[in-house]
Formats: C-alpha cells, structure tokens, sequence
C-alpha cells in the first residue's frame, strides 16, 4: 500500500483505452465505502463516460485536457440536505447487519439532525457535505493507481455549468466537490517532492 501511494501522480493525459465496466464498477464501490458524518453517505459520484458528457465537462473546464482525452470522467457530487431527508434505508441497513443496536439506530436520525442544525444555522451545510464526497475521492484515486490506472483531482471548472452536464442543473441542494479523469495514462510524471516532514507534521502543537 505504501508503494501504491508513493508512485500515485496526477496526470493529465490518457490513452482512449475504455475502462472495463466490473473494474469501474469495482472502483466505484470502493470509494463509496469512505466514512462518511454520521454515515449519511452524503456523497455521491455521477459517472461520465459518453462523448456528449464528457465534452460538456470540456467546456466547463475552460478545455482543460483531462476530461477531453479521459475515457471516464468521476464527478464528485456533496449533497448538503441528506441531513433533512429520509435516508432509513441506511439505519435499516446498520441494524441489519448487525453493525448498530436498535436504539442506536432508533437515534441516529435525531442525533443526527441535532448535531447539523448549528452547521446548517452557520451556513456550513456544503462544507461538511464536500469533506464527506473528497474522502471518498481520496479513495478511489489510491483504489485507482493500485488497479493500473491513473487519475487527476481537478479544481478549475465553472460549477454552474458542471451541475448543466451533469442533469443537476438549479440544484441549491448540490454542490460539486471534484472532477476526477480516470483511465490509462498516456505520459509518466516524475514525484516533484514533498516538503521536509518536520515542516509539516508536528507534535501536539502546530508549527513545532
């Protein structure tokens, strides 16, 4: 594993080569095991494979190269509302499973609903949200490069017109939290370095 996120770089060009369908699938699914706040699951990732799609994603990028040679582009979506909606299926699934006793799950949407109330007043709704679908970006992209594949964290793009590409067009309640290229890399990128660890990883207190 330490191989695997040592050798990971951000590229920017890629092969045509379509990726199969069980391994995108595969990746997917991995990502979307990242924690997630109360596991509210207030994430999820919109799969743009088709030439229609991935050119919108083009032009809202400002024709960035990445989603115009990638097979695959990974839009990360935040959904900041999923506190104020019905999501039993996930404590049903918990109690199920044996992974949560009943009352726990009895009180998981009340605890969790009093515990976004402050963020929600404060207008941190989308922030939270947005931590929530980047760790699971972080997790494909390690899944990605472990299975042969490269990818790209992206900032850089008009919001406005990736929900448009997307079909979430108007949607207050949406927020995008990364575009993400996946697929064969197309050049190598060298590790440009990190800065010395005693710069930035600190014993107790910041900045000693």
């Amino acid at each position: 594993m330490a191989r695997v996120i040592r050798t990971r770089r951000s590229v920017r060009h890629y092969r045509p080569d379509p990726v199969p369908a069980p391994l995108l699938r595969e990746l997917t699914e991995l990502a979307l095991e990242a924690p997630s706040s109360f596991n509210l699951q207030a994430r999820s990732i919109v799969v743009v494979a088709g030439e229609e799609g991935r050119q919108a994603l083009t032009r809202a990028t400002g024709g960035q190269p990445h989603p115009k040679e990638a097979p695959v582009m990974l839009v990360f979506v935040a959904e900041s509302a999923a506190w104020r909606e019905d999501r039993g299926d996930i404590w049903e699934t918990a109690l199920k499973g044996g992974a949560w006793s009943g009352r726990f799950a009895a009180a998981s949407p009340e605890d969790a609903r009093a515990f976004y109330e402050d963020p929600g007043r404060r207008g941190l709704e989308r922030e939270y949200a947005v931590k929530d679908a980047m760790i699971a970006a972080s997790f494909l992209m390690i899944a990605a490069q472990a299975a042969g594949l490269a990818t790209s964290p992206m900032n850089g793009w008009d919001e406005d017109e990736v929900k448009k590409a997307i079909g979430a067009d108007g949607r207050d309640d949406v927020h995008i939290a990364l575009l993400m290229p996946l697929g064969y890399p197309a050049e190598t990128r060298l590790h440009p370095g990190r800065r010395d660890h005693a710069l930035t990883c600190f014993d107790e207190s910041y900045g000693r």
